[in-house]
C-alpha cells in the first residue's frame, strides 16, 4: 500500500492518542511528501527521455535530407507568400503621420483617434495589449525558428530558400507589434510603462515550446500558432469596430491577413513533409497534440500579477477574442486541411497509433468543453474582478476556471 494510502486510513480511523502514533502519521505525511516529488522528478524523466528520443528519430540524417530536398519547393511555393517592403502595409499608412499632416492635421487626426479609442471596453483593450506584447516578443520567434536543423538561418545572412523565409517572415511580424505600439501610445488609454516592462519580462523570459528542436514540430507549431493568432486579431478587429473605432479594427484586420498568409505557407509545410516523410511527420504532431500547443506569450509577466497569462487567457475566453472552441476548431482545420485521416502509405505501427490519436482528439476536446459547461451552468459561477496593470489597474469582470 502507498503511504498516501496508508496516511490516509490513519487520519480516517484515528490512532490511539500516543507519540508512537503521531510518529506514525508523520512518518506518512513525509512518505507521502516523498513519494509525491518522486513521482514528479520520474515523470519529468521520463518526458525528458520521450523528447530525446522523439529529437534524435527527427534528426537522423534521411529527415534532414528531406528538409534538404525541400529546398527547391520552398522557393517556388513559400517564399511567394512574402510581400516585398515596397508593397506591404507600414505601420505609417496605418496610424497619423506628423510629418504627411503637419501640425494642426496630425493633432487634429489624434484627437479623433483618442475619441474613437475612448469607446472601447477594457476588457477589448486587455485583449488588444495581450495582442501586442506576443507579437513584440518576436526576437524569441525567429530565435525559436533558427534552431530547425535543415530549416534554419546558419550565418544570418544565407541565401537559401529556408533563411530567406526566416528573414523575410520576421520582417513582416515586426510591423505587427510596431503599429501596436504606435495605436496604444496614441490612444492614451493604457499605462504605456506597464506594457513595456511587460513585453521587456517576456522577451527575457522567452518561451516554452515544450517540443524537441526539430523542423518537423516547429512547423507544426508555427502553423497552429499563426491560425490562432488570425484568428485572435480578427476578433479583434470586428470586436472594437462594433465599439466604433475604425482605425483599430483596420489595423488589427491588417495583422489577421498577414497571419493568414504566414499560416499558409507554414501549412504548406507541413502538408509537404507529410507527402516527403508520413509517418515522422503524423508521429511529430500526435507528440505535438499530446502536450497542447502552449501559446508564445504565456510567461508573460507584469511585475504584479503572478497569474497574468491565465488573466488575460480568461479575459481573451469571456470577450471572445480567442476561446477554447477555437482551439478545437484549429485542431479540427488542420486535420482536414492535411488529410491526416486519409494517411495509408508509409505509416508503421506507431504512425497508425499517431494517426488514430490526433483524428479522435477533436471530439475528445468537444465533450470536454460540454462537461466543462455543464459544471459551470450547475455552479453559476460568477465573474471575478481582476484588476490590469496596462489599463491602470482597473478592473475586468472574468471568469475563472
Amino acid at each position: 500500500m502507498a503511504a498516501a494510502s496508508v496516511c490516509n486510513l490513519a487520519i480516517r480511523f484515528g490512532y490511539p492518542n500516543n507519540s508512537n502514533c503521531h510518529f506514525k502519521l508523520r512518518f506518512c505525511r513525509r512518505s507521502a511528501a516523498a513519494a509525491a516529488v518522486g513521482g514528479v522528478v520520474a515523470t519529468r524523466r521520463e518526458a525528458e527521455a520521450e523528447a530525446a528520443d522523439e529529437l534524435r528519430r527527427c534528426l537522423a540524417p534521411e529527415r534532414l535530407e528531406v528538409l534538404e530536398q525541400m529546398e527547391p519547393w520552398v522557393e517556388a511555393h513559400v517564399l511567394p507568400l512574402l510581400k516585398p517592403a515596397e508593397e506591404a502595409w507600414q505601420p505609417a499608412d496605418l496610424v497619423p503621420d506628423a510629418v504627411a499632416l503637419g501640425a494642426d492635421g496630425f493633432h487634429a487626426a489624434c484627437l479623433e483617434l483618442r475619441e474613437r479609442a475612448a469607446g472601447v471596453p477594457d476588457a477589448h483593450l486587455v485583449c488588444l495589449v495581450g495582442n501586442m506584447v506576443t507579437e513584440e516578443a518576436l526576437p524569441t520567434y525567429q530565435s525559436m525558428a533558427n534552431r530547425f536543423e535543415s530549416a534554419r538561418d546558419v550565418t544570418g545572412a544565407d541565401g537559401t530558400a529556408w533563411a530567406r523565409w526566416i528573414r523575410g517572415w520576421s520582417a513582416e511580424e515586426n510591423r505587427h507589434g510596431d503599429v501596436l505600439n504606435r495605436y496604444m501610445y496614441l490612444s492614451g488609454r493604457l499605462d504605456m510603462r506597464q506594457v513595456e516592462r511587460t513585453v521587456h519580462r517576456l522577451i527575457s523570459s522567452g518561451m516554452a515550446m515544450h517540443a524537441p528542436a526539430s523542423p518537423y514540430h516547429g512547423f507544426i507549431y508555427v502553423a497552429f500558432q499563426e491560425r490562432a493568432t488570425s484568428i485572435s486579431h480578427g476578433n479583434t478587429a470586428r470586436n472594437v469596430r462594433a465599439h466604433g473605432d475604425d482605425a483599430l479594427a483596420r489595423i488589427c484586420g491588417a495583422i489577421a491577413a498577414d497571419e493568414k498568409r504566414h499560416e499558409a505557407a507554414y501549412t504548406r509545410v507541413v502538408e509537404k513533409l507529410l507527402e516527403a516523410d508520413p509517418d515522422t511527420t503524423v508521429r511529430a504532431l500526435a507528440y505535438m497534440m499530446r502536450r497542447r500547443i502552449t501559446m508564445p506569450a504565456a510567461l508573460m509577466d507584469d511585475g504584479r500579477d503572478a497569474d497574468l497569462f491565465a488573466h488575460y487567457a480568461a479575459a481573451a475566453q469571456q470577450a471572445g477574442t480567442y476561446t477554447a472552441s477555437d482551439y478545437r476548431s484549429i485542431l479540427e482545420h488542420l486535420i482536414r486541411r492535411w488529410r491526416v485521416a486519409e494517411l495509408e502509405a508509409g505509416l508503421s505501427g506507431e504512425g497508425r497509433r499517431a494517426q488514430d490519436y490526433v483524428c479522435a482528439l477533436p471530439q475528445k476536446i468537444r465533450r470536454i468543453e460540454e462537461k466543462a459547461q455543464d459544471r459551470e451552468v450547475q455552479m453559476r459561477k460568477k465573474p471575478t474582478a481582476i484588476p490590469f496593470s496596462w489599463i491602470f489597474d482597473r478592473p475586468v469582470d472574468v471568469i475563472l476556471p
